[in-house]
C-alpha cells in the first residue's frame, strides 16, 4: 500500500490548520500533547477471544460470547504479548494494559480462581515494568463451572457465592501488587454476569446477596495509593436477557453510597441510550468513573470501538466537563471474524482521535453564546466546528509519536500476519 503522506505535506497540512484553530483561540500544540498524555487502557482479552490460559476451549457464560475464527489467535502470555508490544508501535500516546483473573501463569499446572496469587501474574508484572505500561485488572466470573447457573455473587447456593468471593477478594489482591509494582493505582473492575434468561419472580433476592457479597469483598482496606475500585453494570446479556442482577441503578446507588468509581460501559445500556449525558450526572455523587469504550451493536455489546457520534460525543462531555483526571479510559471489545491485531489498533487509534477532536473542540465559544442566550449561535458553532480541519492535526499527533500516519498502519499489520500470525 502506498505510503499515506510524506512528512513535508504533514508538517504543511498542521500550519495551515493551526492558522485555522488559532482564530478560534486554539493553541494546536497544546492540545496534541494534552490528547498524547491521556492514558487509554488497552483490554487483553481481544488478542485471545477472551479465552485464557486455563485450557479452557472458548468462552463460556458470562452473557458474553466472541464470534468468528480469525486465523492467529494468540494461545498462550508470551504470544499475547508480543501481540501487544507490537500493536504498541502503531498507536500514539500513553497506554495502559488491562488484564483478566484468567490471563494467570502460574508455575504449577492449574491453581483454582480463587486461590490466585500475586506470584501468578509475575510474568506480566515484569513486563509492565520493562515496557512501563501501568497493569489494570479484573475479577474473572465466567468460562467456570461455578458460574453455570448464571449466578456468581448473588447466587442463592452458599458455596458459590463463597467460592466468587474470595475469587473477587484474590483479584483486589493482585490489583494492589500491580499498584505497588507500577507506583499507581490499578483500576481493579468488577463485573458479574448474574441474570435470567426469563423473567424472575423475585428481582430483590439476588440484588441483597450481590449487595451484602460486594460489602464483604470491599470490607477489606487497600491502599488507595495502589487500587481503584469500580464497579460495572449490564442491561442484558445472551442468556440474562430478561433480568441482570447488576443493573445501572443497583450499582450507581452502590458506588454512591460506598464512594468507589462507576463504570460505565458504552455497550451495556439500551441499544438507542448512550452515556455521554451520563457524566456529569453520576460525578456529582462518585468519586470518579471507568468509562469502557465499545460499540452495541443488536445484542451485542462489544463490537470494535470507532470514531462513531456516540465515541466523539462522549469525549467532547469529557473534555467540556474538565474532568479528565477523575476518569480511567479503557477500551473493552473482542472480535474473533477479523484480524485482532487490526482490531486493537483500531478501537485504541478511533478513542485517541476523539479524545484530540474534543480538546481540540473551541468550547468557550459555545458557553459565551449560551450564557449569553444565543443558542442559535451555539448551534450554528457546533456544526461549523465539526468541519475544522482536524484531520491535519491527528495526522501531526500521530507524527510526533511516531506512529504509522493514517493508513500506513495496514500494510506493518498484513506484514506482521504473514511473518507471525499465520504460523501459529
Amino acid at each position: 500500500m502506498k505510503a499515506y503522506q510524506d512528512q513535508e505535506s504533514i508538517e504543511k497540512a498542521y500550519s495551515l490548520a493551526k492558522t485555522v484553530y488559532g482564530n478560534f483561540g486554539i493553541n494546536t500544540d497544546k492540545a496534541v500533547r494534552a490528547a498524547l498524555d491521556l492514558p487509554i487502557s488497552i483490554h487483553c482479552w481481544q488478542g485471545d477471544d477472551v479465552t485464557g490460559f486455563e485450557g479452557a476451549g472458548g468462552l463460556s457464560g458470562g452473557g458474553i460470547l466472541a464470534t468468528g475464527n480469525y486465523p492467529g489467535r494468540a494461545r498462550n502470555g508470551d504470544e499475547l504479548r508480543q501481540d501487544a508490544d507490537f500493536v504498541f508501535s502503531l498507536i500514539p500516546g500513553k497506554k495502559r494494559f488491562n488484564l483478566h483473573m484468567l490471563y494467570a501463569e502460574p508455575k504449577e499446572e492449574k491453581v483454582p480462581r480463587d486461590l490466585l496469587e500475586p506470584e501468578h501474574f509475575g510474568k506480566w508484572m515484569v513486563w509492565s515494568k520493562k515496557k512501563k505500561i501501568p497493569l489494570d485488572f479484573n475479577p474473572s466470573f465466567f468460562s467456570h463451572p461455578m458460574a453455570g447457573s448464571g449466578y456468581t455473587l448473588s447466587s442463592a447456593d452458599p458455596k458459590v457465592r463463597a467460592f466468587w468471593i474470595r475469587h473477587a477478594a484474590a483479584s483486589r489482591k493482585i490489583a494492589a501488587a500491580f499498584g505497588v509494582n507500577q507506583g499507581s493505582p490499578s483500576v481493579n473492575d468488577i463485573w458479574v454476569p448474574d441474570g435470567s434468561k426469563d423473567m424472575p419472580a423475585d428481582r430483590l433476592s439476588p440484588r441483597l446477596r450481590l449487595r451484602d457479597a460486594l460489602d464483604e469483598i470491599l470490607a477489606v482496606k487497600l491502599d488507595p495509593k495502589t487500587i481503584t475500585d469500580a464497579v460495572e453494570s449490564k442491561l442484558f446479556g445472551i442468556g440474562s436477557e430478561a433480568y441482570v442482577a447488576g443493573s445501572h441503578e443497583f450499582y450507581l446507588g452502590y458506588a454512591a453510597t460506598k464512594k468507589i468509581h462507576l463504570c460505565l460501559d458504552m455497550g451495556h445500556f439500551h441499544p438507542t441510550e448512550t452515556i455521554a449525558d451520563k457524566i456529569s450526572s453520576t460525578l456529582l455523587f462518585v468519586p470518579g468513573l471507568l468509562i469502557h469504550f465499545s460499540r452495541g451493536l443488536r445484542w451485542d455489546s462489544d463490537h470494535v470501538a470507532i470514531f462513531s457520534d456516540d465515541t466523539r460525543e462522549v469525549c467532547r462531555e469529557i473534555a467540556r466537563q474538565k474532568c479528565f483526571g477523575r476518569i480511567n479510559i479503557a477500551l473493552d471489545f473482542f472480535d474473533a471474524s477479523i484480524n485482532r491485531i487490526a482490531a486493537w489498533t483500531i478501537g485504541y487509534r478511533s478513542i485517541r482521535k476523539a479524545l484530540l477532536e474534543a480538546i481540540l473542540e473551541p468550547v468557550k465559544l459555545l458557553t459565551d453564546a449560551e450564557k449569553a442566550g444565543r443558542n442559535h449561535e451555539r448551534l450554528g458553532l457546533m456544526e461549523e466546528f465539526k468541519t475544522l480541519p482536524f484531520a491535519a492535526v491527528w495526522d501531526k499527533l500521530c507524527l510526533d509519536a511516531k506512529v504509522p500516519v493514517g493508513t500506513d498502519w495496514l500494510g506493518k499489520i498484513n506484514e506482521y500476519e504473514q511473518a507471525v500470525l499465520s504460523k501459529r
